[in-house]
């Protein structure tokens, strides 16, 4: 049996919510598939700006397993909109069940697109986003944008998913776009666009 775990570098998330110091656990509906969670605040001097969402759900006849991590940076607007909005915006693209990748690609973008478009109610702050969708227990699609990760199990060895994205070694990419990447007392990287 494979388990899947998504985590940040240096602060894991948890289930369906805000993070605070908790863990938890939680199996699909067919109560085949099991999963746990935990999380621990960083030694940051700022409250928790973490959210999450670990849950199985059925849609169309299918179930489907449903985990994120949303790291949020400078503020908890980001993130939170990313909990409630992410996952549906997957769930809604035409495609979904035809390209998965694609839908998922496309909501990600739109998503982000909207967060831009809303920056003046959500502040300045940002995310970093994982989520990975298992479809009835067979075909898993993990995506990710910034430095969470998802990190699979197999035969007890970890096999790291996702591919960090750093904003100094894609500064070129961002920069390119139109952003910058700067250090921030208190942070590693702040990315703006």
């Amino acid at each position: 049996m494979d388990w899947l775990c998504c985590f940040k570098a240096s602060d894991p998330e948890l289930a369906d919510g805000h993070s605070s110091s908790s863990s938890g656990k939680g199996k699909s509906l067919e109560g085949i598939i099991k999963y746990g969670f935990s999380l621990v605040k960083g030694k940051a001097n700022h409250p928790m700006e973490d959210y999450h969402v670990a849950k199985f759900v059925q849609l169309q006849g299918h179930e489907l397993g449903l985990f994120a991590i949303y790291d949020g940076h400078l503020g908890h607007s980001v993130p939170a909109y990313l909990q409630k909005h992410l996952f549906a915006n997957i769930l809604k693209e035409d495609e979904f069940w035809v390209d998965p990748g694609r839908s998922i690609s496309k909501a990600y973008e739109r998503t982000d697109q909207a967060i831009l478009s809303n920056s003046s109610d959500l502040g300045r702050g940002g995310s970093t986003a994982v989520t990975a969708i298992l479809m009835d227990g067979l075909k898993l699609w993990v995506a990710n944008v910034g430095d969470s990760r998802a990190v699979l199990s197999r035969g007890g060895m970890a096999v790291q998913m996702t591919t960090d994205h750093e904003p100094n070694s894609e500064r070129g990419s961002i920069e390119n776009k139109g952003g910058f990447v700067s250090n921030l007392p208190g942070f590693l990287i702040a990315i703006n666009f």
